[in-house]
């Protein structure tokens, strides 16, 4: 009986002294913490062709743009040598403009202020303008899109006006509001409401009748209807009639201004025609590119905001 003891111990010893010599089995369980690597390690761990591909990803999109814009300035400088100094070229628009935005919110009486001041009075009319499109073509939307026989009502008589130029509507306004600022925002209103309208209708409409049928299982209010199912469905719609909206308000408040006069970037630009100023109308060409150009990619970054998207 000894023996077979001293055959047991004998093994079940030597696994314990094994055990006892190995470092990893003495200090059981090791918790293995990465190291952090920072960005020169990964990059240098990274494969070649992964970071040639990368660099080539980068390049794409840095060259073209510089590569349009240096040709426009190439064009731009072939006119203007072209034209025998009727029309200046980029490099004395530049020192013009270095000089006008040197000082952008000068005041010398009402018909002479800095291209600041007439950008911020234009912006003033278009959120006023869009703004109360908003408030009035968002809900008719939704109410054309969910009412059919209110849809068969209206639709004729967006198809009709919606074609007729921004401008054509000015005289409506001078007529009766007797003033030019008002007839200007009442020209943006009638301009923006019509994407707001047909976008937000087209929303409701779009929406899957699964929707309706459970909202009608469940017996809910049309207040719950809008608000729980209708409004998150609708949004992308509503948001993509507001970008087109805007866009149309900028462009048709330049051309109301010239009209109209006052103070404002349009009326900057026909106020430079009269002075024979190519310089500063070129220069309000860009900035009102620029302005438009913000205001999209506001609106852009808002619509993805608010906008969600399933990743399976």
């Amino acid at each position: 009986m000894s023996a077979v003891l001293d055959k047991l111990e004998t093994p079940m010893m030597q696994n314990a002294a094994s055990a006892a010599s190995s470092p990893v089995a003495a200090n059981e369980p090791v918790a293995v913490v990465p190291e952090k690597k920072t960005k020169a390690q990964l990059r240098a761990a990274m494969d070649p062709r992964a970071r040639a591909a990368q660099r080539r990803a980068i390049l794409l999109k840095v060259i073209p743009p510089l590569l349009g814009i240096a040709a426009f300035i190439l064009l731009w400088e072939i006119i203007a040598l072209t034209s025998k100094g009727s029309f200046p070229g980029p490099w004395p628009t530049a020192v013009e403009a270095v000089k006008i935005f040197s000082d952008p919110f000068y005041r010398n009486g009402v018909n002479d202020q800095g291209i600041g001041w007439n950008v911020l009075s234009s912006l003033q009319r278009v959120g006023l303008g869009f703004g109360l499109a908003a408030l009035v073509g968002i809900p008719l939307g939704f109410m054309i899109g969910r009412f059919a026989f209110l849809n068969g009502m209206v639709s004729p008589l967006i198809s009709l006006l919606r074609p007729v130029s921004p401008l054509a509507w000015l005289p409506i306004g001078l007529l009766i509001f007797k003033g030019a600022n008002p007839a200007a925002i009442w020209t943006i209103f009638i301009c923006s409401i019509w994407p707001m309208i047909i976008n937000t209708a087209v929303g409701v409409q779009r929406v899957p009748q699964d929707y309706m049928n459970v909202a009608r299982v469940l017996n809910l209010s049309e207040w719950k209807i809008v608000t729980r199912i209708l409004f998150p469905a609708v949004l992308p719609y509503m948001l993509t009639g507001v970008r087109l909206a805007i866009g149309t308000a900028w462009l048709v408040i330049v051309a109301a201004e010239m009209l109209t006069g006052g103070v404002g970037i349009g009326f900057w630009v026909w106020d430079e025609w009269n002075n024979l100023n190519v310089h500063h109308i070129l220069i309000a060409i860009i900035v009102i590119g620029v302005v438009g150009l913000l205001l999209e990619l506001l609106l852009i970054r808002i619509a993805k905001a608010f906008t969600y998207e399933d990743h399976h």
